[in-house]
């Protein structure tokens, strides 16, 4: 059981630190910690506080990170609050966000004058994201740039009693790769944004690759015309590989030339992977 944060003692912190902080800097810390609680017993502000006071250093040991943490959200119940937050972020770096940019477009038209900022107005927008789906949803849609070959009849239906959760976008009928590789005038879908970030397995000297959205897209189509002119639409295709770049294209190809993505995890064996190749139907596999 971890220790509550009044329980923690200057010997705790000084130990955690192992050889990285001297006892003065250890007493500073506890001197520290506990101001951030007397200014506030709230676990969150208490952990903000530590955090923007700069108490923990990157170079400390992991455990000593652990010890305060924990300490601060000791009393904390997930069941009610959810996760203990860790990370708070800034005005402005919440408002270059995806839900923040969106907040502060539409935050406005949709809540008047209550509105203030994502972070202020974060409850209130998710109050409002609930209680107005159709609003809601219509603009993270138009957002993603999620086109439909036939639209919705509607964002949610909840007219049937035998589905209490209702059926999200009824009617509806698109091709997902689709969505994902066609440009918009979205400034994180134009052709020279960057859609994928990877490095090469056990190559942690070099530097990160990127594919952009127009490469990503010319490889797709040649997976995509393949399949299309072997297969038919609906045929399941299997891939059974590691997550690699090859992987993402293969996976997208499949879907964009509406066929089944069939993923088998490449760590199984022979036997397990003929399984589900006989329970899927598969019509090919792409492996390496």
């Amino acid at each position: 059981m971890e220790k509550r944060l009044g329980e923690v003692g200057l010997e705790d912190l000084y130990r955690a630190g192992g050889s990285t902080i001297s006892i003065k800097e250890a007493t500073h810390m506890y001197q520290a910690i506990a101001e951030s609680k007397a200014s506030d017993p709230d676990p969150r502000r208490v952990w903000k506080e530590v955090v923007s006071r700069r108490v923990l250093k990157p170079w400390h040991p992991h455990h000593l990170h652990q010890l305060v943490y924990y300490s601060v959200y000791a009393n904390w119940d997930v069941s009610i609050n959810g996760p203990p937050l860790y990370w708070f972020p800034s005005l402005d770096e919440s408002k270059i966000t995806n839900l923040g940019r969106i907040m502060e477009i539409h935050g406005p038209k949709l809540l008047g004058t209550s509105y203030k900022d994502p972070i202020e107005s974060f409850s209130l927008f998710q109050k409002f994201s609930v209680q107005h789906p159709e609003t809601y949803w219509s603009i993270v849609l138009g957002e993603l740039s999620v086109v439909f070959h036939r639209s919705p009849s509607c964002i949610l239906d909840n007219s049937k009693k035998l589905e209490p959760s209702g059926a999200w976008l009824p009617g509806a009928v698109l091709n997902i790769a689709e969505c994902c590789l066609l440009p918009s005038t979205h400034p994180t879908k134009e052709d020279n944004s960057c859609a994928l970030v990877w490095r090469e397995e056990g190559r942690d000297d070099l530097d990160v690759n990127r594919m952009t959205l127009k490469e990503l897209r010319e490889q797709v189509m040649v997976v995509a015309n393949a399949v299309d002119a072997t297969f038919s639409k609906g045929d399941a295709i299997a891939i059974d590989m590691p997550m690699t770049v090859s992987a993402v294209v293969i996976y997208l190809g499949i879907i964009l030339a509406g066929c089944v993505a069939v993923s088998i995890a490449d760590s199984f064996a022979a036997k397990e992977i003929a399984t589900r190749l006989r329970v899927s139907n598969a019509k090919a596999i792409f492996t390496q």
